[in-house]
């Protein structure tokens, strides 16, 4: 194609596959040409391969830091570099012509941060004008399937209101090579100190889960068991109707309960039970009333893996990668690496086709379909809470025959009932609770009722436990204690983590946080990593061999429990990792600048290194000397880090 003939716009997609979805909806006749599609009006399709860049290497920048060595550290390159991926040169090198060509660019990465920088990174890297800059477009698509690309084709936005969102992820990827690439060569070199020659590699996000997973072992270690009494009282109504309720200890008995507030002195809880044995009751207040549950909303990627490896055992790695193929090869779901659990306003119009397709592609049971709303407007709808992407949903698309595997029918069940769901009534129950005064002391008792079960009937059985219920109460009855029971207990440790509990944690981090302001802040971030790189940084902990898994618990190998040991607070506990998520989406908000985030940054990396220098690296004397993995290759005695642990958005390692 000659340049100056016409016009021609240029689509970059990130993959290949969402390349020829974008072509498939632009007039047809096309021409396939070697890394980009032709369509018949002229414009071109082409598309990046994941990235096509990367961070460069510290020896790209000096020959000296090919060897690794202490007082080198830290390495903070001043102008920062990018370079080709060998694999994908080939590919770069189409696009940037491409890019020269074209008088329009759009450009189509997966609608999130890291998709954002990925092609502009490319179109940066092609050096052109300005103004065709300024005139690039941004095409956000979340559903491959023909009609959806159309919709979103028709709906395009101009790519500067996207910059922030770019700029979050630039500073997390420098800030990731600063952090990975000089507290890696710092820890592995103070191992070398004992003898390990093992590459110990530290990194921003994975550390602090390496981190709580320590710090469970610890703490399931040292446990010593309890025991702790709970006092019982039965009670008698007027017409001698019995129920139970419990004992609430007042403040005065605090020195006698641990931090739980279970009474640990067994004299004081028999003393209460001879009090009330025989005596007179008063029911002093009496709180009634319906309460309703709606559905919880669609899922984000975080919350359908929890969900998965509660439901089967799957690690989140592989719920990913179910989801890509029931995204990208059936076109089954929306796009899945979304941390977004709401739908915009319109996305409502599709109901009907979506849940046809749930029906006709055994996403739940036809009659559960049959019971559907579709017009109920559940709360999930609500543009507001949309940002560059949605919830993953089922697309309206059927599929010609039953060809999903049995872990892909899996997944595929557990979205479409969480679809489902908006458009089923809210559960609702009745709740009971008593309070009951016996020799001065306060008593509880709760009940529950289902009236009527709503959406639950898709979630399986109903998930209340069965709370006693009560015989009918009115305020003010006089009731008659029989006896006070003392029931002895034994505190339990905390279970082992858990493919489910351990994304839990990293998506509800706060929980972990000692800082009280971090903690706040936290409360409204979206924890540890992003939904696109929580399981691929689970994953690189145990390729590591910093996590091993026994039956359904992870647990920390001797490597990863020494390397924890020797770290200093900060990098080992989620507060500092916690407070850069944060200042990301301040980034991507234009709450932050790059500056503001990227100076207290450099000065806690220099402490870091400096603590490196003088950790007492004895810990790792003990260790088993395992041969080093082929990744890491030995030159004049130096573990290298070597380049293939790098693949899109793992930097956050």
């Amino acid at each position: 194609m000659n340049s100056g003939e016409q016009a021609m716009k240029l689509y970059i997609a990130e993959k290949p596959s969402l390349g020829r979805a974008i072509a498939d909806a632009l007039p047809k006749p096309h021409k396939k040409h070697d890394g980009y599609i032709e369509v018949a009006n002229g414009d071109c399709v082409s598309w990046c391969i994941g990235h096509l860049l990367e961070q460069a290497e510290p020896d790209d920048y000096d020959e000296r830091f090919k060897k690794w060595q202490f007082d080198h550290l830290p390495i903070i390159p001043e102008q920062w570099k990018l370079k080709a991926k060998t694999k994908t040169r080939k590919q770069l090198t189409v696009l940037k012509k491409l890019i020269k060509q074209a008088s329009q660019l759009i450009h189509a990465g997966d609608p999130d941060r890291e998709g954002q920088l990925l092609v502009d990174q490319v179109i940066e890297e092609a050096k052109i004008s300005q103004a065709k800059k300024q005139s690039t477009q941004r095409l956000l698509i979340s559903d491959l399937n023909l009609s959806a690309v159309k919709k979103s084709l028709g709906a395009m936005r101009s790519n500067r209101d996207f910059i922030p969102l770019s700029v979050s992820a630039l500073a997390r990827s420098r800030a990731d090579w600063l952090f990975g690439m000089n507290l890696t060569r710092a820890y592995t070199l103070a191992g070398q100190k004992a003898g390990f020659g093992n590459v110990l590699s530290v990194g921003r996000v994975q550390t602090p889960i390496l981190g709580l997973v320590v710090n469970r072992d610890n703490e399931i270690a040292n446990f010593v068991s309890k025991p702790f009494y709970d006092v019982l009282a039965h009670l008698l109504t007027p017409d001698n109707q019995p129920f139970i309720a419990k004992w609430v200890p007042s403040k005065a008995c605090e020195p006698h309960q641990d931090e739980e507030g279970r009474i640990l002195n067994k004299a004081l809880a028999e003393n209460v039970a001879s009090r009330i044995t025989r005596q007179s009751a008063e029911l002093t207040s009496l709180d009634q009333k319906q309460k309703k549950q709606s559905a919880p909303l669609p899922y984000n990627l975080s919350a359908l893996q929890i969900d998965a490896a509660k439901a089967f055992g799957m690690p989140a790695q592989k719920v990913l990668d179910i989801c890509q193929i029931l995204y990208e090869r059936h076109k089954l779901i929306t796009y899945p690496r979304s941390d977004n659990r709401y739908l915009p306003k319109d996305h409502h119009q599709e109901a009907s086709a979506i849940l046809k397709a749930i029906s006709a592609n055994g996403g739940q049971g036809s009659e559960l379909v049959n019971g559907a709303d579709e017009k109920k407007r559940s709360k999930c709808f609500n543009d507001s809470k949309v940002a560059a992407h949605h919830a993953i949903v089922p697309t309206a698309k059927q599929l010609k025959s039953a060809s999903l595997s049995g872990d892909e029918a899996k997944v595929y069940q557990l979205i479409s009932r969480h679809y489902l769901i908006q458009f089923y009534p809210d559960y609702i129950y009745n709740e009971t609770k008593a309070e009951v005064i016996i020799a001065g002391g306060l008593f509880k008792a709760n009940a529950k009722q289902d009236v009527s079960l709503g959406f639950k009937v898709l979630m399986g059985k109903s998930e209340l436990k069965d709370e006693a219920s009560l015989p009918p109460l009115t305020k003010g009855m006089p009731l008659f204690c029989d006896k006070g029971e003392v029931v002895e207990k034994h505190t339990s440790p905390p279970a082992y983590f858990t493919d489910a509990t351990l994304l839990a944690a990293m998506t509800g981090i706060s929980r972990y946080v000692k800082d009280p302001q971090i903690k706040k802040v936290l409360k409204d971030t979206d924890g540890l990593g992003t939904e696109a790189t929580r399981a691929g940084i689970i994953e690189l902990l145990f390729k590591r061999r910093f996590l091993k898994r026994e039956g359904k618990s992870i647990r920390a190998t001797e490597t990863g429990l020494a390397l924890i040991s020797v770290l200093p607070q900060g990098l080992a506990s989620p507060d500092l990792t916690a407070k850069w998520e944060s200042s990301l989406g301040d980034i991507a908000q234009q709450a932050m600048s790059y500056q503001q985030f990227l100076q207290p940054l450099l000065a806690d990396l220099n402490g870091f290194v400096q603590l490196a220098a003088n950790c007492d690296s004895n810990a790792f004397a003990k260790l088993p000397k395992t041969s080093p993995k082929k990744r890491f290759a030995k030159r004049g005695g130096k573990a290298t880090f070597k380049k293939s642990n790098y693949k899109k958005s793992s930097v956050a390692s």
